[in-house]
């Protein structure tokens, strides 16, 4: 599908028409240049590279530099394929955030809030145990028996467990797109997005 690049800049609210308060985040996306077209004669697959926001020389290798060179431009900090665009886009093209429009459905892609080393009752919704009776003082959100003794004398993988928590890549679909602001390269969707403020997100149509 055809996308693009961007950056989240933070949750804000907006009114509708009617009169409610919608929430929604704020998406510097683009301006994307094509930095490599890719088609199935030579890679055996169609696909557009598209580059976000520049990066100093000095903090680019050499082969990324050519690289960027071919396309015009600078290095770029982030770099993602996109499939969709069809035969129209060419090698140094810049796309941005006019081709989406309001009340277009998008899904975004982002990388999960870290949260940490956490208990199963966080990081698997546990319910935990509700009465302390019987001399248990201490046990509330323990996970209880993970595995049977003497048959199979072992631990199912998969058992869900206490572990590290978010830092994941997570799609949220189906999000609508709010308001358009082509002169701040800036997208107001409906909703949160997955990721910090400042986190890196792929939005495709």
């Amino acid at each position: 599908m055809p996308g693009l690049i961007g950056k989240k800049i933070g949750m804000t609210s907006v009114f509708s028409v009617e009169g409610k308060n919608i929430p929604c985040t704020v998406i510097e996306a683009g301006p994307c240049p094509v930095s490599q077209v890719r088609t199935i004669e030579k890679d055996g697959y169609e696909a557009v590279q598209l580059g976000f926001l520049d990066k100093k020389d000095k903090h680019a290798t050499k082969p990324e530099i050519g690289h960027f060179k071919k396309a015009g431009t600078a290095p770029k900090k982030k770099v993602a394929e996109f499939s969709g665009f069809g035969s129209e886009v060419k090698l140094g093209d810049i796309i941005t955030v006019d081709m989406l429009e309001p009340q277009n459905f998008i899904d975004i892609t982002g990388y999960s809030k870290g949260k940490g080393f956490q208990g199963v009752v966080r990081r698997h919704g546990f319910g935990g145990v509700g009465e302390s009776t019987h001399g248990q003082h201490n046990r509330l959100r323990a996970p209880g028996s993970v595995g049977a003794s003497s048959y199979p004398s072992r631990v199912f993988k998969g058992m869900r467990m206490a572990g590290r928590h978010g830092g994941i890549k997570v799609t949220v679909q189906n999000i609508e797109v709010l308001k358009v602001i082509p002169e701040n390269n800036l997208v107001i969707v409906k909703g949160s997005v997955p990721g910090a403020n400042g986190s890196y997100l792929i939005l495709e149509k």
